[in-house]
């Protein structure tokens, strides 16, 4: 089998990331609508079995182009500690399973800030959406 070579890029392509006069100014990674298993809930009827719970971030990491894995987030280290949290064992409320998941990942000293959306699909036993949202922030 014969490999087509790769065509080489366009001036206007190489120019455009090589300009000085750019510069990045926000840099975010981000993962929606993970879904996980978690024991979450007040009422006795949430207690011993799971449910699930929708997971959306956004981590906003240094301003800078990246070239190396090092300089970011790799996104499956959002859902690996998000599958770990659920995992912990019961949580009463939402909003501290939410907070809990962000202080996970600004553990990450390349997370300056980050935001959990945590929808719990379950709750009303309608088609609505609910959950809550936190941002947090390395002080």
């Amino acid at each position: 089998m014969t490999q087509t070579p790769l065509a080489p890029k366009p001036a206007s392509l190489i120019l455009a990331v090589d300009q000085p006069q750019r510069r990045v100014e926000r840099l975010s990674v981000f993962m929606h609508r993970l879904t996980v298993q978690a024991e979450i809930g007040l009422y006795a009827r949430e207690r011993g079995r799971r449910q699930p719970l929708v997971l959306s971030v956004e981590a906003e990491i240094e301003a800078q182009r990246v070239a190396e894995p090092d300089q970011t987030v790799n996104y499956e280290h959002f859902a690996t500690k998000a599958r770990a949290l659920a995992d912990a064992g019961h949580v009463d409320l939402v909003e501290t399973f939410a907070e809990r998941y962000a202080d996970l990942l600004l553990d990450d000293p390349r997370v300056r800030r980050v935001t959990v959306r945590v929808e719990k699909p379950e709750a009303l036993g309608t088609d609505a959406d609910v959950g809550v949202e936190i941002t947090l922030a390395k002080v």
